[in-house]
Parts: structure tokens; sequence; C-alpha cells
């Protein structure tokens, strides 16, 4: 029978993958609600914020400034990305901006391994959360311990964006339905923008977080979008508040996976997804509207 503080232990872990999980699928689903793109890159930015995060840390030994200063220069990537190459596609078959962003994907790929090597970097855990804290028992990281508490607040402070600010306004009527946006005077374009950086801001933070418990690596992008992808389909296209259950659920899930049947660790995020699907088709909070 398992203790109590190896539960504790497993829920925590799994809270710690889920808030990470979180920090990239949120984004994501978001830019789809909006945008109705399928961004393959956006695992390529989650990446890139690992990387310039360490280069932030090293230069300084800040780690707070790491995690400020690369997601502005991410989002400000996604800015460009998204006016120069996929603006132009808006309107078109959906295919090929599926095929831009795969694109992409490789070329910001192959740059990170031309500049950092193929090899991964070791991100080393900031001095102040090397520690082990006992919680009901568990002895548990407290740099994981942080991690949750980051993901907590990125979580409110995105929904006090959609609820309480005027683009958050024009995103929750984008996603609802966008030509009654349009029709409105609300200036979808720069809405787009807005939401592209915001949505590659929240990757390049969650990369920065993910640095010291993954260390930096050129395939860790490709890694996190499948199971970010995983994460919006469970949760519902275009649902943030599905995204935040979506992470939850997928990390726990894995976290007791891995304890339990770790021979099946690597499929059992994709059990999960199934499973929700035969109930929910269009996922846990997905909209039919959104669905088409």
């Amino acid at each position: 029978m398992t203790s109590v503080s190896a539960i504790t232990g497993i829920v925590l872990n799994g809270l710690a993958i889920g808030m990470l999980l979180l920090l990239v699928a949120s984004g994501l689903s978001l830019i789809f609600g909006l945008m109705g793109v399928v961004n393959f890159a956006h695992g390529s930015l989650f990446m890139i914020g690992a990387y310039l995060g360490l280069v932030v840390f090293d230069s300084t030994g800040v780690f707070f400034l790491a995690l400020l200063v690369a997601p502005f220069f991410v989002a400000a990537i996604g800015i460009v990305m998204e006016f120069l190459t996929l603006r132009p596609l808006y309107g078109r078959d959906p295919l090929y901006q599926i095929l831009l962003t795969f694109g992409i994907a490789l070329i910001l790929d192959e740059a990170v391994v031309l500049i950092w090597g193929p090899n991964a970097l070791s991100f080393a855990t900031p001095s102040w959360a090397e520690g082990i804290f006992n919680v009901a028992g568990a002895a548990f990281p407290a740099y994981r311990l942080f991690v949750i508490a980051l993901g907590a607040v990125v979580a409110v402070g995105v929904y006090l964006f959609l609820q309480r600010t005027r683009y958050g306004l024009v995103v929750r009527a984008g996603t609802d339905n966008r030509t009654m946006a349009e029709a409105s005077g609300v200036n979808v374009k720069r809405a787009f923008t807005i939401m592209f950086a915001v949505g590659a801001g929240m990757a390049a933070i969650g990369g920065v977080a993910a640095g010291p418990m993954m260390s930096a690596y050129p395939a860790m992008g490709t890694e996190m979008v499948i199971e970010a992808f995983v994460v919006v389909v469970i949760g519902g296209l275009g649902s943030f508040k599905g995204s935040v259950v979506g992470a939850l659920l997928a990390g726990l899930t894995q976290s007791f996976g891995n304890f339990y049947v770790p021979e099946f660790s690597s499929i059992i995020i994709f059990a999960l997804m199934i499973a929700v699907l035969l109930v929910r088709p269009a996922g846990l909070f997905g909209t039919e509207g959104v669905e088409h």
C-alpha cells in the first residue's frame, strides 16, 4: 500500500509537470482560439526561451532576470514571425499555416544547433531554490514548488488579462465570433499580433522554468509541443480553462503513471486523451463553434 508521503510526492510532481505544460499549452490554445492557427513552431519558442534564459542566467546569475528577459525576446520573435509569415496566409487553407509553422520550427531548431551545439547544456538551479522541503512527510525539491507557484501566478494573470482588459475582451470575442468582432470595429490584425506575442512569451516562460528541471537541448521543444497539443485537445480547442484543467490532468496522470506503470509512461498521456475524446469529442471545455 502506498504511503501518504509517497502519494503527496507524486501529486506535487504531477502539479509541477502540469504547470510546465500549462505555460506552453495555454498560449498554444489561445492562439488557436483567436487566430485558428495550429502553431507547430510553438515548441521551438519554448526551446529558445530555455536557451536565452540560460544565457542571461549564466551572464548575470539572476534567475528572475532570465525569467523576464527571455520572454520579451521570444515575444519579439513571435511578433516578427506573425507579421512577416503568418499574416499573408490568413483566410487561406489552414494547411498552408501548418506547413509554414512546421518549416519555421525546423529552421529555429537548426539555428539553435548552430549557435549552441547539438549537446544538452546544463541549466543550474538557482541557489535560493536548491533545498528540499518536507511536505506532509514527502521530501520535495524547492525549485519544483517554485514552478508550481509560478504556473499558478501566470494562470491567474492570463485569466485576469482575458476577463479584465480590453484585449482580453477582443480575444474572447474573436474566439466566439471573429466575423462579428471585425464588424464591430475591432482591429483584429493588431489583436492577432499581440496574442501571438503573448503566447510566444508564455512558451518562453515555460522554457526558462523548465531549464533547471530538464536542461537545455535541441529536441526539448519537439517533445514539449507534442504533449502541449495533447493538453489542448483534452481541454478543448481555444479554451483557456480547458488548458488549465487539461494540463493538470496530464501532469498528474504522467506522475502517477511513472510511479505505478513506468513501462507505459511514454503513452499514458495519449491514453488519457483518447479516454476524454471518447466521452467528449470536443474536449472537456471545447465548444461546437471552435471545434468546427
